[in-house]
């Protein structure tokens, strides 16, 4: 099936602004290219925390199936922390218009961060804990990959962050595979920029779950963000040269 003009998902129930998809859908599918993350009968778990990234990542896997030269299957998870009461009816009501199965995995990540640890930096400890939950909710549900909705900005922060804090080049990579869960992590958004997404999910109305993470806007990468943001205003291309440089670096997975 072909990019229609209208960009309508194939449920029937929702479509979306055509101005803000069609682009997105163009570089997710370059970076999936360019990286192979896709292939034929993958069975693809999104990890779909209800913030603008992951709903934008969800849409767009799943438009992408109607058009894609592989064959493949996406299924949503969402693992609730076990802190505070977000409301995931609206995640539930998208996957329901576009036609995706959703599955919500219980946790007890944030209170074993922020009330049995009590992390001073949880960060870290956090997204650790989050990985190993999707993966093996991945596994459960028979799935061989899991995407997540980092983005090319997240890409340069991520660079900045390990440079500053920890002494060494390193982002996250394309692709990963773990060898002991057998299954590879995709970032199929790693092209597309952030004020992208923020402008697609307003223009089209799709309303995204809260953070109810205590140190949300409070961590070193809000910190890294608004440096970069200020950096802008006098080199409106920083971004652009350090994302290059990133791909033209020898980082683990970047070299196509």
């Amino acid at each position: 099936m072909g990019m229609n003009e209208d960009l309508f998902m194939a449920a029937g129930k929702r479509s979306f602004e055509k101005r803000g998809l069609k682009r997105i859908l163009g570089q997710a599918r370059r970076a999936i290219q360019d990286y192979d993350m896709i292939h034929e009968g993958d069975r693809i778990a999104v990890g779909v925390s209800g913030g603008k990234d992951s709903l934008t990542l969800l849409i767009a896997l799943r438009k992408l199936i109607d058009f894609y030269p592989a064959r493949f299957e996406v299924k949503a998870v969402t693992l609730s922390m076990g802190i505070g009461e977000p409301d995931y009816s609206p995640v539930r009501q998208l996957c329901e218009d576009i036609g995706v199965e959703y599955v919500i995995e219980d946790t007890y990540i944030g209170k074993i961060v922020f009330e049995a640890r009590q992390e001073s930096n949880p960060c870290s400890l956090c997204a650790n804990l989050r990985r190993g939950a999707l993966n093996n909710a991945a596994l459960r549900l028979g799935c061989n990959k899991v995407a997540l909705a980092h983005n090319r900005d997240d890409a340069i922060e991520t660079l900045l962050l390990s440079t500053f804090y920890e002494g060494r080049i390193h982002t996250f990579s394309p692709v990963t595979y773990l060898d002991r869960k057998g299954i590879h992590v995709i970032r199929p958004l790693l092209y597309v920029e952030e004020k992208q997404i923020k402008a697609f999910i307003k223009e089209n109305g799709i309303q995204v779950v809260q953070n109810p993470c205590p140190a949300n806007g409070k961590t070193k990468r809000q910190y890294i963000k608004d440096l970069l943001t200020n950096l802008s205003f006098d080199n409106r291309e920083i971004k652009n040269n350090i994302f290059g440089a990133i791909k033209r670096s020898d980082l683990d997975g970047w070299h196509k």
